[in-house]
């Protein structure tokens, strides 16, 4: 009986260990996957406003930094940054035309059957500015504007990626981008469409 026990503690230590082992190696093949690639994009395109949006600006030309990066198995981690200066649609007094910053963070999924078309999304947090005179800043403020003072909004994104030309070190491709601002009374929608070229770095 005495053995019986010390056969049966051996075994499941035995067990516990090889769990051990195999959960070890399982978080070190997604350890080793996080972050094994590192790639840095430039970005250039043109932006189109949908909704309330087209009464009030015109189509703004684009341009933008990004980094992708390994995150898990099937899936990149994505920074962009963008910068668009948007024009008022037809003649709006004292106002010349609104600067924007863009920040996104977001994933993108490596789908096999759509490969080499990738799809994402993920968040993203916009600064605006009025580009105005100094002289007319009490004009902005007696009508309660804010764009004049900076204005942050966030919302969220889907992209569709697509690689059109690939060499060992560098990708070109298309990227097409919407996105929605949830500032309310009501949401902004916009749609990007433009070309990039990314490099890897390791």
């Amino acid at each position: 009986m005495k053995n019986l026990k010390v056969a049966l503690l051996l075994i499941l230590s035995l067990a516990a260990c090889a769990l051990a082992q195999s959960g070890a190696s399982e978080t070190l093949a997604v350890d080793s996957i996080a972050f094994s690639k590192f790639y840095v994009s430039i970005e250039g395109g043109e932006k189109y406003p949908f909704g309330n949006l087209v009464d009030a600006v015109d189509n703004a030309y684009y341009v933008g930094l990004g980094a992708r990066y390994a995150y898990w198995e099937d899936f990149d981690g994505i920074i962009l940054f963008q910068y668009s200066y948007f024009e008022p649609h037809g003649k709006v007094p004292h106002i010349y035309g609104v600067h924007e910053v863009s920040g996104k963070l977001g994933l993108d999924y490596r789908w096999k059957l759509i490969s080499p078309l990738v799809v994402g999304a993920g968040f993203l947090c916009n600064w605006n500015r009025a580009d105005y005179d100094e002289k007319n800043r009490p004009h902005f403020e007696s009508q309660g504007g804010t764009l004049t003072d900076n204005e942050t909004e966030f919302g969220w994104f889907a992209r569709l990626n697509l690689p059109v030309f690939t060499l060992e070190n560098y990708r070109a491709g298309l990227n097409v981008l919407w996105e929605q601002v949830w500032t309310l009374p009501e949401r902004s929608n916009m749609l990007s469409v433009g070309l990039y070229v990314e490099r890897r770095l390791w």
